[in-house]
């Protein structure tokens, strides 16, 4: 029993692997092993002498037991600390330097639009993207079969439910659910089957909508005079008559070309002008359609967010708002 004490202290000693210790505990604790061998030589002993040869070997089994699991974890630790030192980081080296997150552009002009009217005394509704059509088209009076529909390609769901394709629902839900006066914008995402350099099919518009007793047209030259040119800075402004079926009369609104500063450029198509939103006077239909009592009248008015945010930035692709280029986000930090 001795030697073969020996012989397996001289064999871990010399162990430098999991696998030597693998092959070491099978030579002696397999079952074929030297310390099972021993037990078969108990069969030709006396009472008194199993007894005290089953205790030796017991005790040596025990013994090469825990030399393996001891041997075992030393390697652990060895193999570990080999790997640490290999894998160490200089803590003198400079750190790389991280990216900073910033505001998206299209936030930022929400943003800046929402201040400009907040600071007028308007305030900031929400709606649902997903609408129905009573409120998308027939409340705004556009009714089925209205030639004004092909103005809007629209994404239907199905006969009755779409994605919306302005923020004007959200008019209709605020008078159904405010009596008068009213006076908020409403900005959001709306969706429409459109898509190239300046437009996507998803995008984002402001609306606003203004109703009281003895509102004129002048309010609303006066509204969004004031708020292009806080906007954009001194430019100039022009309003031309136009066409929406929920405004009567409407109109377009213009700014001095911002590229050429008026003198007439590929981006205004040599006009000196730049369309920038549209607006009118809201039609009476859209009023009794929400039970507003005739004394009120109001103004409305829409304007293209990306349009804004591509102006101000001079950004000539609306596809670069949606594509998170980390170059192009980081020029606004």
């Amino acid at each position: 029993m001795y030697h073969i004490k020996k012989e397996f202290e001289a064999l871990i000693a010399d162990a430098k692997t999991e696998e030597d210790i693998k092959q070491i505990k099978a030579k002696f604790l397999g079952k074929k092993g030297k310390v099972s061998e021993l037990f078969k030589q108990m069969g030709g002993l006396g009472d008194e002498q199993k007894k005290e040869f089953g205790k030796n070997i017991n005790k040596l089994k025990q013994y090469i037991e825990d030399s393996l699991t001891n041997k075992q974890t030393q390697i652990k630790e060895i193999r570990k600390k080999e790997s640490l030192e290999k894998e160490s980081i200089d803590v003198t080296l400079p750190a790389r330097r991280g990216f900073l997150g910033s505001i998206h552009p299209i936030t930022k002009t929400i943003i800046e639009i929402e201040d400009i009217f907040k600071s007028m005394g308007f305030d900031v509704e929400t709606g649902y993207e997903i609408e129905f059509d009573r409120y998308n088209f027939e409340m705004l009076n556009i009714p089925k079969e209205h030639p004004a529909r092909d103005m809007q390609d629209t994404f239907y769901i199905n006969d009755n439910v779409l994605l919306r394709t302005h923020t004007s629902p959200t008019q209709i839900r605020v008078m159904e659910s405010k009596k008068p006066p009213v006076m908020f914008i409403s900005p959001g995402k709306v969706y429409r089957r459109d898509s190239d350099i300046t437009h996507s099919p998803m995008f984002h518009q402001v609306e606003g909508l203004l109703i009281d007793k003895d509102i004129h047209f002048s309010d609303l030259k006066g509204v969004l005079s004031d708020f292009l040119k806080i906007f954009f800075g001194d430019v100039p402004v022009r309003f031309r008559p136009s066409y929406f079926p929920f405004t009567e009369p409407s109109a377009e609104v213009d700014i001095g070309c911002i590229i050429c500063g008026g003198k007439g450029c590929r981006v205004c198509s040599n006009t000196g002008y730049l369309e920038v939103l549209g607006c009118g006077m809201v039609h009476p239909n859209v009023l009794k359609n929400v039970n507003y009592p005739d004394e009120y009248n109001g103004f409305a008015f829409g304007l293209g967010v990306e349009r804004f945010a591509m102006l101000k930035y001079g950004i000539d692709n609306i596809k670069l708002f949606f594509e998170n280029d980390i170059r192009f986000l980081k020029q606004f930090s």
